[in-house]
């Protein structure tokens, strides 16, 4: 029971499953492109939620909105489930949907994924992979970003696809259901970059957006001062990890979201988006900028005087930087 299906490596584990999902019934997009159709570039800070003892923070939505939001703008039809409280159930409709012929997207845990190797595993419960086929008691899965197909025992999915901890999985999987004839890109792109835009600089709230960036940099000032040098390092480095290793590709995803940008100013002959892709792959660079010095600053290995006042002060700026630029593409023509 092996489905003909091709494992793709991407940076982005949800990028990834959407994109091979995608390409099994014919449609074939770049990482890029279904990201930012996904409006998968987003921010988050959420103080009072703890991942792994610090705060909270993010740089996409909720899992699942990606694969979500891009397949509702094509016109292709998913099923999504979860099975709060009954394993077997899940296990069992798993291997009637590969019965079927049907490749299924799961949320796991990677804890307890037991081909990860060891220095990845932590306590992150949004992790999205692909079973496409079981035999002798164990399931082959597309991990995106693992370089070729794994195979895990029934009893190791059962485990991470019921994780415990923040965000459990519940046994979440999605599948498509149905792609339409002829698939319009054109017209889904602006769509996609008004959601993302949207989400950027028009929601309300203090914790989404460039209004969120903003947030943390006057926290990360306080972390500096009232909280004791450990637990202050523990708080600013988990900024660090969500923005460079948590399945962002590095710099909180916007080098992807760039070359979107960049792909669809080429797509629509558009010379507004090209100009900001440009912006975005530098915003991007001071995003990074952002990570090397607060990552020194963990270590206490600042150089020309950084601390937590100057790393807050270029969050400040980069939340400058993007609100410009999400405002320039709210208002943008097509």
């Amino acid at each position: 029971m092996i489905i003909d299906f091709e494992h793709r490596m991407s940076s982005h584990c949800e990028n990834g499953v959407t994109g091979n999902l995608l390409k099994f019934y014919g449609i074939d997009l770049s990482e890029a492109m279904i990201f930012g159709l996904g409006s998968g570039l987003f921010f988050t800070y959420l103080p009072f939620l703890k991942v792994n003892g610090a705060p909270g923070t993010s740089f996409r939505p909720m899992p699942g909105m990606i694969f979500k939001r891009i397949n509702k703008s094509l016109g292709v039809k998913t099923k999504s489930m979860r099975f709060p409280r009954n394993p077997d159930k899940a296990m069992k409709m798993l291997d009637k949907k590969l019965s079927e012929g049907v490749p299924v997207g799961m949320v796991v845990g990677v804890y307890h994924l037991t081909y990860f190797p060891e220095v990845y595993r932590f306590h992150f419960n949004a992790h999205n992979i692909v079973a496409y086929g079981k035999e002798n008691g164990k399931y082959i899965v597309s991990d995106p970003i693992m370089e070729t197909p794994e195979w895990i025992t029934e009893e190791d999915l059962r485990i991470v696809r019921y994780a415990k901890g923040t965000i459990k999985p519940k046994g979440k999987m999605y599948y498509i259901t149905h792609v339409p004839d002829h698939i319009d890109i054109e017209k889904a792109i602006p769509k996609a970059i008004k959601t993302t835009s949207r989400q950027m600089v028009v929601w309300p709230g203090p914790i989404v957006g460039v209004s969120a960036i903003r947030m943390l940099a006057k926290h990360v000032r306080k972390w500096g001062t009232r909280l004791p040098p450990r637990k202050a390092a523990k708080y600013l480095g988990s900024v660090v990890r969500m923005q460079e290793e948590i399945g962002t590709g590095g710099a909180g995803f916007r080098f992807l979201y760039a070359a979107f940008l960049q792909e669809s100013g080429t797509l629509l002959n558009h010379q507004g988006l090209l100009d900001a892709a440009m912006d975005m792959t530098e915003t991007g660079d001071r995003w990074r900028d952002f990570a090397v010095a607060a990552a020194r600053v963990c270590k206490s290995r600042p150089v020309d005087g950084e601390s937590y006042d100057s790393v807050a002060e270029m969050l400040m700026k980069l939340a400058d930087r993007e609100e410009r630029l999400f405002k320039r593409l709210y208002k943008m023509k097509f």
